[in-house]
This record gives C-alpha cells, sequence and structure tokens, in this order.
C-alpha cells in the first residue's frame, strides 16, 4: 500500500492486515486474540526480529506490531527490526511495544520516519479499544504515541532545550559536577575564582529553571539533567 506524498497511508478499504513479533508465545496468542475479535487478519506470529523481516516481506503487511525487546540478546532487536522496515517496506507501519518508558526508541523512529509509527507501553493492551485504536491509526499512517511516553518525551525535550542554553564553559561546568566536582575542585580545574565558579553555577540553576530548592537539591536535579541529556 504506496504512502501519500504527505507520508499517510490512503484509507484502507478492506481489514487491517498486521504480522506480530514477541518471543513469549502467550503474548503472542494474546495480542493476536485480541486483534482478531476487532477485525483485524493476523497474517503471522513470530518470535525473533529476523523471522519478523522474513514474515513482512512475505506478507507485505498494513502494520507490524512489534516487542522492542526480542532474542538473541534481548535489547532493542524489535527496534531494529522496525527501523529496517521503515527504510525497506515504507508502505508498512510500525507499532512497538514495551515494558518501558524508553524515550531514545521513539525518538529514533520518528526521527527516520514519523508517519505510521506507534509506541506502546504493553500495560495498554490490556485497554483493548485503545490498542485497537492505535493499530488502525498506524495503519492508516498516522503516529500513535502512549500518553506516558510522550509526557516523558516532552520532558526530555524541555531538558535539552535548556541545555542547549547553557554557554561552553557552563556546559563544562555541568559535566564535571556531574561526576562529583565540589565548588574548589571546579576552581582549581578551571583556573578560576571560587566566585566565578558560584557565577556559572547560579547560571546554570536559572536557566534550568531550578530556582525553588535549596543549592544542594538543585544541584542534584542539574546534574540528573545533564545525565538525562547523555
Amino acid at each position: 500500500m504506496p504512502r501519500q506524498q504527505d507520508g499517510r497511508a490512503p484509507t484502507l478499504t478492506g481489514p487491517v492486515r498486521v504480522v506480530l513479533a514477541d518471543d513469549a508465545p502467550l503474548v503472542r496468542e494474546g495480542v493476536a486474540l485480541v486483534l482478531r475479535e476487532a477485525g483485524i487478519e493476523v497474517l503471522e506470529q513470530v518470535g525473533d526480529g529476523r523471522a519478523l523481516l522474513g514474515a513482512v516481506a512475505r506478507h507485505r503487511p498494513d502494520v507490524a506490531v512489534i516487542d522492542v525487546r526480542m532474542p538473541p540478546t534481548g535489547t532493542v532487536e524489535g527496534l531494529q527490526a522496525a527501523a529496517v522496515i521503515q527504510r525497506t517496506h515504507p508502505a508498512t507501519g510500525v507499532l512497538l511495544l514495551s515494558n518501558h518508558c524508553e524515550t531514545q526508541h521513539v525518538q529514533e523512529l520518528l526521527d527516520e520516519a514519523p508517519a505510521g509509527v506507534g509506541y506502546l507501553l504493553k500495560e495498554r493492551v490490556v485497554d483493548t479499544a485503545s490498542f485497537v485504536t492505535a493499530v488502525r491509526a498506524v495503519a492508516q499512517g498516522s503516529c500513535a504515541v502512549d500518553p506516558q511516553v510522550l509526557d516523558a518525551l516532552l520532558a526530555h525535550r524541555r531538558v535539552r532545550a535548556s541545555l542547549l542554553a547553557l554557554t561552553v564553559r557552563e556546559q563544562e561546568v555541568l559535566a564535571a559536577m556531574a561526576v562529583g566536582a565540589s565548588n574548589y575542585a571546579l576552581s582549581r580545574r578551571f583556573g578560576v575564582s571560587l566566585k566565578t565558579v558560584e557565577s556559572h553555577i547560579a547560571s546554570i540553576f536559572r536557566k534550568l529553571n531550578l530556582t525553588d530548592d535549596v543549592d544542594e537539591h538543585r544541584r542534584i536535579k542539574a546534574v540528573l539533567a545533564h545525565l538525562r541529556s547523555t
């Protein structure tokens, strides 16, 4: 099913056709049952990324529903397979399911091609109506991201935007703070006075909007923002 020029799929005239990938047989069967009861055609069920790519090549489904973590390493095989599908079968949407809220995965998928992309937490599958709606949305070329994941993604972007407002020296100071450097150690490292170090740190707090807590709490929050961004 070719995408339109704006990246969306044309309106489907028949049932949505799905390939399902999850290494847990009981989960596969449960998800397949939910989809079939909603009138969605499950073409094939597989347990790893390589089998998924073969199934997509054979069936050219409207959507591949994919567990993020699959064999052999149980880390990001599902995400990697989804990226391959986006490049080699752009008419097939990808809907990833995960036990965890991992914004980096969502960002990578959206950066590749935002049309026909979904990312849901597995707990959302229990809400069968929302899950089926997401599958149909991805089949139509829309984007379906779990609200909890979307909130985390937006928060991550706000943190990154705030960090980009820091000067080069402020970024260096924050990076040193992240490995436990005291104000005195920062003064010696950068060859500046303690007053200058305090000025840099105050500017960091202000740019990260950390103005309400005591200094020690703000220092911890600033370090956490740095760690999240990296």
